[in-house]
């Protein structure tokens, strides 16, 4: 990245349409669909994919189907190189991003000189928070001693904190959510995802779970018809005046995405042409209350590190967890919110968890190309008071 000695980019990117929850997707194996994923981008570059070093993958709730290094067997799975190595990573919502992150330094600091970051998350078959119930019997992931230090809020909680903090109201909350929907319905109107997503054929089962039949999945499935005034009646989630509904925050979603990276030289040695570079990347830490901020650091961070101002970034991916965290985030970097999520983000689209990191930079990407931009600013925020960011500039 911006320390690095050897260039990084990006020469491909792709991702599956996201599914609802129980939708099209639901059916299909966590460690299936991220192998279709990882397959395409191969197949997509006409890399050999031996070649392929190291993949790096992000995926929240590693238990049931999506334990076991999921990473690594969607890979197998999809009849992939054994001699390829893989790995999981948790970074809570920003799982892929960080993965990125990690693959780019992979390259950067002359490891491998090809990577694959990826994600996955099919929350039909694995629900949030699976990995931590009580019922499984293995104690709970927050011990005594952390409340001394920090009071233990929700993600809902903190999403109402963050808009008391900086006044963004229902009306807000709701006027957001209605762009998100009305940015991706012309985001598909106007055919802007075109080759970004690849189809997937899944299976189609009955009320006895038995296969019947296959289904293509061929566009994001969160995308619904709506009004502000149809919005304005939905209850509050976290409190009885709260700002957010589920009209306003993101979806409960299925999907997987890839980027395909490498050394700027072994690009160019492959034949192979870089769409963009990674300028750099960063992890930051927030207070674990508010816990949402993160985007806030993260962008500040890229900025001040690559002496770039706000106005000079074209395209800004700040994912929509909450509406309050982005309508925040834009107040205190004074960032246009023309530029931000241009195409819809996870309150029309979805957010499948470990996948969304890298389904952002695949939307960031495509976006750049489309309006000939130069930069682009992809983050979001973590559970545990966590914050992703990664600067792009295409070529």
């Amino acid at each position: 990245m911006a320390r690095n000695q050897n260039p990084v980019v990006i020469v491909d990117a792709v991702r599956t349409p996201i599914g609802r929850r129980n939708g099209g997707l639901s059916t299909l194996h966590p460690a299936e669909l991220l192998g279709l994923a990882q397959k395409a981008i191969i197949e997509r570059s006409g890399i050999d994919p031996s070649v392929v070093e190291q993949v790096v993958g992000g995926c929240v709730s590693q238990i049931g189907e999506q334990s076991f290094n999921v990473t690594r067997t969607a890979w197998l799975a999809a009849g992939l190189p054994l001699t390829t190595a893989a790995t999981t990573v948790d970074t809570q919502c920003g799982s892929s991003q960080q993965a990125t992150s990690l693959a780019a330094s992979l390259i950067g600091s002359g490891v491998v000189d090809v990577a694959i970051a990826c994600g996955v998350e099919v929350m039909s078959r694995v629900p949030i928070g699976s990995n931590s119930k009580k019922e499984i019997g293995l104690g709970v992931p927050i011990p005594k001693t952390y409340f001394e230090e920090y009071e233990m809020t929700s993600q809902f909680e903190g999403a109402e904190r963050i808009a008391d903090k900086w006044g963004v109201t229902r009306a807000d909350t709701d006027n957001w959510g209605a762009e998100s929907q009305a940015r991706a319905a012309r985001a598909w109107n106007e055919d802007r995802f075109s080759g970004q997503y690849i189809e997937v054929d899944a299976p189609e089962v009955n009320e006895a779970g038995e296969v019947v039949g296959t289904r293509r999945i061929t566009k994001d499935e969160g995308l619904r018809e709506t009004t502000l005034e149809k919005l304005s009646t939905l209850k509050p989630v976290a409190r009885p005046e709260g700002v957010h509904t589920a009209g306003n925050s993101s979806q409960i979603s299925d999907g997987a995405a890839a980027v395909l990276m490498m050394t700027e030289e072994k690009a160019k040695s492959l034949g192979l042409k870089a769409r963009a570079r990674i300028v750099d990347s960063c992890l930051v830490g927030v207070d674990p209350v508010l816990m949402l901020t993160g985007p806030i650091d993260a962008t500040q961070r890229l900025l001040e590190r690559n002496n770039l101002k706000i106005d000079d970034i074209d395209v800004f991916e700040i994912n929509e967890a909450f509406a309050s965290v982005v309508l925040a985030w834009a107040k205190e970097v004074g960032a246009d919110l023309e530029r931000t999520n241009p195409n819809g983000g996870a309150i029309a689209l979805g957010h499948p968890l470990g996948a969304t990191g890298a389904f952002l930079i695949t939307k960031a990407l495509n976006e750049l190309e489309r309006t000939g931009g130069r930069y682009g600013i992809i983050s979001m925020c973590c559970g545990g008071g966590l914050g992703t960011g990664t600067l792009i500039e295409r070529i």
